[in-house]
């Protein structure tokens, strides 16, 4: 990774980091501080941070403040969090590592990690809701936006469907694609979505950062099937081969390694294109490329 590219994603993962902490409910809880303490164990687990980044990264392109995009940012980051937590519970993936650490279920309790992951999806609405820099229209504008990607017809809606083609045989691409848009890539749009409506860009940016989006969310998808065969554990941070172990349908078992590499290369490329259409993109488009070229 270039230097430039390093030293910006490291600082806008840091500004995230410390806005979270900011947002931390640990001793302001009394009895009820355990699933605070589950939530930031959870919180603070690391990862790439990629969704702030990109809400930060999109507020930025088109002229915003990044400092106002601190809500936003870990609004998002917290339904992301939730919804690893849930993942992970024995009902659903039945992992036990998480980032190289205990799942929240494994360290806490299944019960407590339910809580936790609760509360990680009704505070986002809270601190957006409370946040002194956004005026009300925007506000009400992130809310809808983040309502609508983490529900039913979003990224939840995604879940039930990778559940539902555990038990299936005939899954095709059609469906597979389906549900890394919602599942993944839900998320994603609404990054660079909410990093758009914080810098009041116009409705032709807020499109392309949703065409972006799409085309980045499923590349990001396709190299975790194909990372999930491929990759060191260690790096990872999880067990590799958990697709095949849980009869997962992914681009890899579909089409092989080799052309689900080529499928995520053509995505980016299109992503890259898209860019184009922003000033000051260089960040933007190596975040881009290094997504495509991680190995964990």
């Amino acid at each position: 990774m270039e230097k430039q590219l390093k030293d910006k994603l490291y600082e806008y993962a840091s500004n995230t980091e410390s806005w979270l902490k900011e947002y931390s409910l640990q001793n302001n809880l009394g009895l009820a501080d355990t699933v605070a303490e589950a939530m930031d164990y959870s919180l603070e687990a690391g990862g790439k941070r990629i969704r702030p980044v990109l809400v930060q990264a999109f507020c930025k392109i088109c002229g915003g403040d990044e400092k106002n995009a601190a809500a936003p940012a870990c609004a998002l980051e917290m339904i992301h969090t939730f919804s690893l937590i849930h993942d992970d519970l024995p009902c659903m993936d039945d992992d036990d590592l998480r980032r190289g650490k205990p799942s929240c279920h494994k360290k806490f309790g299944e019960a407590c990690a339910v809580l936790a992951g609760d509360a990680l999806a009704i505070r986002p609405f809270q601190i957006i809701a409370d946040d002194k820099e956004l005026s009300a229209e925007v506000k009400v504008k992130l809310i809808s936006e983040l309502s609508f990607s983490s529900g039913a017809q979003g990224m939840i809606g995604g879940q039930i469907i990778d559940m539902e083609n555990e038990e299936r045989d005939n899954v095709d691409e059609a469906n597979l694609r389906r549900m890394y848009a919602l599942k993944t890539g839900m998320l994603i749009k609404t990054a660079c979505v909410m990093g758009c409506i914080t810098a009041g860009a116009d409705e032709k940016q807020i499109e392309a950062a949703k065409e972006y989006a799409h085309c980045l969310g499923l590349a990001f998808q396709i190299i975790d099937d194909i990372l999930d065969v491929t990759a060191d554990e260690a790096k990872l941070g999880k067990p590799t081969g958990s697709d095949s172990a849980e009869n997962k349908t992914t681009f890899v078992t579909l089409f092989g390694i080799e052309s689900a590499r080529n499928e995520a290369q053509k995505l980016t490329e299109k992503a890259l294109e898209i860019l184009n259409g922003f000033d000051n993109n260089e960040f933007l488009k190596g975040l881009t490329k290094y997504l495509l070229e991680r190995d964990y």
